[in-house]
């Protein structure tokens, strides 16, 4: 069961059975991207940003600059770019958008707002999500003991988790409120480790797609700011690459969406000021993990939701729409974890939980484990931990309210216990006096109501 410990033992993470970097780009036709797009990034990066050498128009672009560089000649040429200050190579040249060349860009910002690192195609795109599949991590059972040693949970579960985090395919965690399926959710997701290169945008039919989420993903070496850079986003590199800087380096994805997902939610989502889109929460969970939690408590249908997922979870793909009405596949590649409190039988049919390839119900605590649970919060409080004081809690509330007890009651218990000490300017401590005051403001204390406060109520896993 869940003890909830903040501060509690990091998990072990498994490591992926190989990974290939992106190669970096030699040409333009490497990239995949016309020279109308490169050229109209570096001038919208201009005309955002203000003059600039060629090395930060590298660091923001995220090309190289002998691919940049073709473009600067061209748009010199062309008289939309000239140079404002020399240097000893033209990497060190400032640059900077002339009058006409400030005009042009801002038909280009009026067409599409995007200013950033450049896109990477779609196809590019399907190739390296491939190559770095949450399917290639493998974890052992040492891997999942230690993983989940923060938690209490007996070995027989922990043997029905392990395969179905190796599947790569879906999982559904079933039981009553409080115990502990999203800490068992987000404890997967940190258990899988490792890190991908993931696109700081798409480009498809011209149009692109944000798909890197500072909420999401987390860079593995958080990027240097520009300290002039308006953007502020602008990171910079050294000259070296060693990898395509048109991917993000990130810790594996955990994408966590609850109560508020909606059927166009998980669509494209289009920004008619920018005229950018954004990519749906399925998609920046590529290579990760993705969380529905509290599910059939969304305000579509379950069966709506589920309708919707049926073909990406078998078939690993997915279809989104531009809004010209232009669709094209991207990979579904993510374990997905279904997290829900209530009855799945009134949720989904057997056609769905089929393609569910893995269903496990979280239980409520046993005796032994309540009261390793209770030792363990006890202990990060700095609370002497009295195992008589269990019996008490269970004789004057568990049994006389006729409630069962939840993985979570332990944590929020001796957090209850802390709060009333700290305001009656006392030591913490489990004294019957203040164990009774937090129980009584925990629980709701109508007899005969307790089992059904308990089972739907109380207790929120997060």
């Amino acid at each position: 069961m869940n003890d909830s410990l903040a501060g509690g033992t990091s998990p072990v993470t498994a490591a992926p059975r190989g990974q290939p970097t992106p190669p970096v780009p030699v040409t333009t036709a490497d990239t995949g991207l016309t020279t109308g797009l490169i050229a109209d990034l570096i001038m919208k990066a201009l005309y955002n940003l203000g003059a600039r050498t060629g090395e930060q128009l590298r660091s923001f672009v995220r090309l190289p600059f002998a691919i940049l560089d073709e473009q600067l000649v061209d748009l010199q040429e062309r008289r939309l770019v000239e140079v404002r200050g020399g240097g000893q190579s033209r990497v060190t040249y400032t640059f900077d958008l002339t009058g006409e060349g400030r005009a042009r860009a801002r038909e280009s910002l009026d067409a599409n707002g995007y200013v950033g690192p450049a896109p990477v195609p779609l196809s590019q795109y399907g190739h390296w999500i491939g190559s770095q599949s949450v399917r290639g991590v493998q974890v052992t059972e040492e891997t999942i003991r230690q993983g989940f040693s923060h938690l209490v949970f007996e070995d027989e579960f922990l043997d029905q988790l392990g395969p179905a985090i190796n599947s790569g395919l879906s999982l559904f965690l079933y039981g009553h409120a409080g115990n502990g399926k999203t800490t068992i959710a987000e404890a997967i997701s940190g258990m899988l480790g490792g890190h991908v290169y993931l696109p700081w945008a798409l480009e498809v039919e011209g149009q692109i797609i944000v798909l890197y989420d500072p909420v999401y993903h987390d860079l593995v070496e958080p990027d240097q700011k520009m300290d002039d850079d308006p953007l502020a986003d602008s990171p910079i590199f050294h000259e070296s690459q060693a990898h395509d800087d048109r991917y993000a380096v990130i810790r594996r994805p955990v994408v966590f969406v609850g109560g508020e997902l909606t059927l166009e939610f998980l669509e494209l989502q289009y920004d008619p000021h920018t005229r950018v889109y954004q990519a749906p929460p399925h998609v920046k969970a590529g290579g990760g993990v993705f969380i529905i939690d509290d599910f059939g408590r969304q305000l579509v249908r379950p069966r709506d939701l589920l309708n919707r997922w049926m073909v990406p979870l078998e078939k690993r793909i997915d279809y989104l729409a531009l809004r010209n009405g232009y669709k094209f596949p991207v990979p579904f590649d993510c374990l997905v974890i279904f997290s829900t409190n209530l009855n799945p039988l009134e949720l989904v049919d057997e056609a769905f939980l089929r393609r569910i390839r893995y269903k496990i119900m979280v239980e409520s605590p046993n005796r032994r484990q309540y009261e390793e649970i209770f030792r363990r919060c006890c202990e990060s409080n700095d609370i002497l931990y009295e195992p008589t004081r269990v019996e008490h809690v269970y004789r004057q509330f568990y049994e006389r309210l006729r409630m069962a007890p939840r993985g979570c009651h332990p944590r929020d218990i001796v957090d209850t216990v802390c709060n009333v000490a700290k305001y009656e300017n006392v030591q913490p401590s489990l004294s019957i006096e203040l164990l009774d005051r937090a129980c009584r403001s925990y629980f709701l204390d109508v007899p005969g109501a307790g089992s059904v406060v308990g089972q739907y109520s109380l207790g929120d896993e997060e």
